[in-house]
């Protein structure tokens, strides 16, 4: 076995091992149950008042009961809670060596540093790519359960498109949180990164600076602010592009020249 296969099945037995990504997983299923849940009180709002349910704010969350609402109320809860749940899955895989010291360990393995950070991120592409699947898939079990109307072959596809896109778009931005979690040795400076991001990214949305900000590109991609055409251009893709390749390349040059024994 080389040394990367080695070092990838060495990272794929850890995911494995780990109760994280599965409670990433559970908790990114809220999204779509959440969904069928204002779908079934906007369907029936005097039955939901009768629970105590609010159908008012099921409206402004959702819109209206059919496919389009639902589908767009799932890509938009993969740009916003994809930006966290993959920023927590990253930073396990990363600050874990720290936080657990086996980072020296690690190192000292006859496995080339280029290969242990390359087998981490495929891991955490892989797992954030069936998350998304996955989440896909419960949707279309969600609405079917619901008899949400207004549904087509054509829509499920286009729904997938821009769910899979969204997701596309954060995961490669996870290179700064995994940049990061290594810089800083653990998992706190990782997570004050995510939270800055986010903030920020909801700052240039508003000022109308998001297709220029690489943080807030995912979310208008989803449709958080409207319709993303007019929104987001080819300039927006090649920001998300950059900014990820300079956050992969940092990434790699930390743990090749960072010094880690201290």
């Amino acid at each position: 076995m080389t040394g990367f296969a080695s070092a990838l099945w060495a990272e794929t037995l850890k995911m494995i091992r780990s109760k994280v990504p599965l409670f990433c997983l559970i908790g990114f299923s809220m999204a779509p149950l959440a969904g069928g849940l204002f779908m079934i009180i906007l369907k029936n709002p005097e039955a939901a008042r009768s629970m105590g349910l609010i159908s008012t704010k099921a409206h402004i969350m959702a819109g209206t009961a059919d496919w389009p609402a639902f589908f767009n109320l799932l890509t938009q809860a993969v740009a916003a809670g994809g930006a966290i749940l993959f920023a927590i899955i990253t930073i396990w895989v990363f600050g874990r060596e720290f936080s657990d010291h086996t980072v020296k360990e690690l190192l000292a393995l006859p496995t080339s540093r280029e290969a242990i950070v390359t087998a981490k991120f495929i891991v955490i592409a892989v797992w954030t790519l069936a998350m998304t699947l996955f989440i896909f898939v419960l949707g279309l079990i969600v609405g079917s359960l619901v008899v949400i109307p207004g549904g087509s072959l054509e829509l499920a596809r286009t729904a997938f498109i821009n769910i899979l896109g969204t997701a596309v778009l954060t995961f490669p931005l996870m290179s700064f949180v995994a940049l990061i979690a290594s810089a800083g040795r653990g998992y706190l400076p990782p997570f004050g990164w995510t939270i800055f991001t986010l903030v920020l990214a909801n700052i240039a949305a508003v000022m109308g600076w998001g297709d220029w900000f690489p943080w807030a590109i995912p979310g208008l991609f989803s449709g958080a602010a409207g319709p993303r055409t007019g929104q987001l251009g080819l300039h927006s893709y090649v920001i998300v592009i950059l900014a990820s390749l300079i956050g992969l390349v940092a990434t790699f040059y930390w743990w090749r020249e960072a010094d880690q024994t201290r």
